[in-house]
């Protein structure tokens, strides 16, 4: 009788164990995985421009996609792209039919409950605008002052509800630009990344203001990956900030928005 227990308690023993060990041995990585494999099937949604979008050569280019190859190449693998609708990016990653999400995606609370992140890889948010040699260099100094936005934005709604503005709503940022460059207006109220990619076309002069408590003005943007990964996220995060460091990531920058946003 004591011998058939103490045999059954060794076999749930060895099963415990082995058990164990499976569980370590799946979660130990996926960086081993993508070593092997060669290949970081990187996820975004082609529809971003410049972020992500399909050229003429019908291939997905843009900052997201560029950022994505050169951490995959500095990690020793190949990046495959792979486009998919953004509001299912995240049940995509989960379900494992692509290793990394690099898809301008803001990190929240709510999604860093599903997955992990590495970044922030750039910041992005509301901007306020100037002409590059405007006297206008604090938030305080638009009081009274004209300020153009976008018609039904939520750019447009902030500017109103600060009561102490004339604000003037535009269909589009070109309209607004030339009125800046103007000076019929003194400011213009928007999206930060948007103002960089015209003016880099333009050649327009301008000077975004320093308004770091500003609501809405500065969000960090991150890398997703699956949950209990954390060699990989270590490796692509030392990666990251490599390219921060030595000049890869700004010239990647340069080339698709005009400005380095880290």
């Amino acid at each position: 009788m004591f011998k058939h227990k103490l045999t059954n308690l060794i076999a749930a023993a060895a099963v415990a164990i082995t058990a164990t060990f499976s569980l370590t041995h799946a979660r130990a990585d996926e960086l081993a995985t993508l070593k092997d494999s060669g290949e970081l099937r990187v996820a975004m949604s082609g529809q971003y421009p410049p972020f992500s979008f399909t050229n003429d050569q019908n291939q997905v280019v843009g900052f997201d996609a560029s950022i994505g190859e050169a951490i995959a190449e500095r990690m020793g693998l190949k990046a495959k792209i792979i486009t998919t609708p953004f509001d299912g990016i995240i049940a995509g990653l989960l379900a494992k039919k692509y290793d990394a999400v690099v898809a301008s995606m803001t990190i929240t609370p709510e999604r860093e409950k599903a997955v992990d992140f590495v970044g922030p890889y750039y910041h992005a948010g509301r901007a306020i605008v100037v002409k590059a040699d405007s006297s206008i260099q604090k938030l305080e100094d638009l009081n009274g002052k004209i300020v153009g936005v976008t018609l039904g934005d939520a750019h447009e709604k902030w500017a109103k509800a600060q009561g102490n503005l004339t604000v003037r709503s535009y269909k589009g940022l070109p309209e607004m630009l030339v009125d800046l460059e103007a000076g019929r207006i003194n400011a213009l109220v928007m999206d930060s990344v948007p103002v960089m990619v015209a003016v880099k076309e333009t050649g327009q002069k301008v000077r975004i203001l320093d308004t770091p408590n500003i609501e809405g003005g500065r969000v960090a943007l991150g890398i997703a990956i699956r949950k209990n990964n954390p060699e990989l996220k270590a490796k692509m995060q030392k990666v990251l900030e490599e390219m921060l460091a030595d000049g890869a990531y700004e010239k990647i920058s340069m080339k698709w928005i005009g400005s380095d946003i880290r």
